[in-house]
């Protein structure tokens, strides 16, 4: 694959193409590595310090009614009671669990079926209409015929998140597979690659960056989806803890649900999908390692 981008550019070179710009480089030493990723992360804290500090303040000086909007304070030991009777560790496995198979089935059955319509103009034809239409419908709007088919519990549920992210990754890898180059499609194929060298070393490299989209912003409907599912078609979930924390208006678990689910997100957007979309512009020869 080096090669067919070496040759490109050596090509564009030639025909007197745009220069090509500077690779930017990550930090030298390790020293200014770990002081590049402390910078980072306490940047990224900051905002939510600041918030964390103005609920700590405003609420008690508005005394503001707890079952209204809980104080800090009240949000806090729900957690620990919640980590310490197992409850809340219990809802946090069986969400995140719900989420790992959903987004697993759609991306096994996704991806091969955005590339097969990258490359092939029929399929394609064929199956982006029906595609643009249940995009809208992923998500939420599948959960009362989810519950009729599946019945309330797993099946259900997980069947939501992966009409959620199926849908969206499936039409980013086909939008993924259309921006490579045919001069680059073709030079692989001069160079001898075969169909597996072809499929491995040019098409999904070069649709990973909108692969790694389509997974962010489908796992963000999955996310919405799954709560909303819990909240109607189980009885364990972090859905079902805020949903029957309303009934007994304890603010401090619906907080405190609301908090794990952005941190769950979170986390998982910084650890492994900012790193792999990263991962991909290195291979792609757009960001170069010290």
């Amino acid at each position: 694959m080096q090669q067919v981008l070496g040759l490109q550019r050596s090509r564009l070179s030639r025909r007197g193409g745009p220069p090509e710009q500077p690779a930017r480089r990550f930090p030298q030493s390790e020293h200014d590595v770990m002081r590049h990723w402390l910078s980072s992360a306490l940047w990224f804290c900051a905002p939510f310090a600041v918030l964390l500090v103005l609920w700590a303040v405003l609420i008690p000086a508005f005394d503001v009614n707890p079952r209204l909007f809980p104080h800090l304070e009240s949000v806090v030991q729900a957690g620990l009671e919640g980590i310490q009777d197992g409850t809340l560790v219990r809802h946090i496995a069986a969400s995140l669990m719900r989420v790992t198979v959903g987004t697993a089935l759609a991306l096994v059955l996704a991806i091969p079926l955005g590339i097969a319509m990258g490359v092939s103009p029929a399929v394609s034809g064929f199956l982006t209409p029906p595609l643009r239409f249940f995009s809208v419908l992923a998500g939420i709007a599948w959960i009362p015929l989810a519950s009729l088919w599946f019945g309330y519990g797993f099946g259900a549920i997980t069947f939501v998140i992966f009409n959620a992210v199926f849908f969206i990754v499936t039409y980013n890898t086909l939008l993924g597979v259309s921006t490579i180059p045919l001069q680059v499609r073709n030079a692989a194929a001069s160079l001898g690659a075969g169909r597996w060298a072809m499929l491995t070393e040019v098409l999904l490299p070069g649709a990973l960056p909108n692969i790694v989209t389509g997974i962010r912003t489908g796992l963000g409907f999955a996310w919405r989806g799954l709560i909303a599912a819990e909240m109607i078609a189980t009885n364990v979930g972090l859905g079902y803890m805020l949903f029957v924390a309303r009934d007994f208006y304890k603010t401090e678990v619906i907080v405190l649900g609301m908090i794990v689910i952005g941190v769950l997100w979170l986390l998982l957007d910084r650890l492994l999908l900012a790193p792999i979309e990263r991962a991909t512009s290195e291979r792609w020869g757009l960001v170069q390692r010290a």
